[in-house]
């Protein structure tokens, strides 16, 4: 008999949600049915359908659920830098190449689920979109010359589209050498 009380089951919102993220990585989100949630959630159908209404709103929520979590991982990066001019484009490296190896399965994981809710249903980004819009409202106010910021997050998203897709592995050295390349960017000019 273990002496440390047993993790508590997360609530059946939470289990449906992380169930519906399961089915879609496995499956898309044409394997993703109300009757497959509840079952890999075990909840009942009639217990899905109190939280969710349809497979719109449980993919809706799953979204919504990770912009949250998109957020908040950026927001801990951001207030991992230290104040001024560039702080905002700072942390978009951090995020792109400080992660630990789980996180960076985290960031995959979500992608996969973005780009299947994308095939179904466009606007089901919206509040993907509206996280990544406030994160580049902030790159504006940075103090960067015009371009340097957007030119940072454009190569830290192919860089992401690439280990995403597969497109292509760097070595370590190659990592180093693209972030350093960015940093320059950030340095003031002379």
């Amino acid at each position: 008999m273990s002496d440390s009380p047993a993790a508590p089951l997360p609530d059946a919102r939470t289990r449906i949600l992380d169930a519906a993220e399961a089915i879609i990585r496995a499956r898309g989100v044409a394997g993703l049915t109300l009757e497959a949630a509840a079952r890999e959630a075990g909840v009942s159908k009639g217990g899905l359908l109190y939280h969710f209404a349809s497979k719109e709103a449980l993919l809706a929520g799953l979204l919504n659920r990770m912009a949250g979590h998109v957020e908040e991982a950026f927001r801990q990066v951001l207030e991992a830098q230290p104040e001024g001019r560039g702080r905002t484009t700072r942390a978009i490296l951090a995020w792109t190449f400080d992660h630990p190896e789980a996180v960076c399965q985290q960031h995959e994981r979500a992608a996969a689920v973005f780009l299947a809710a994308f095939h179904h249903d466009p606007a089901l980004l919206d509040p993907v979109r509206e996280v990544i819009g406030r994160i580049r409202a902030r790159q504006r106010e940075d103090g960067l010359p015009t371009g340097v910021a957007q030119a940072v997050m454009a190569a830290c998203d192919g860089l992401f589209m690439a280990s995403l897709f597969g497109m292509y592995a760097l070595e370590e050295a190659e990592r180093r050498a693209i972030r350093t390349a960015l940093e320059r960017l950030l340095e003031p000019s002379p």
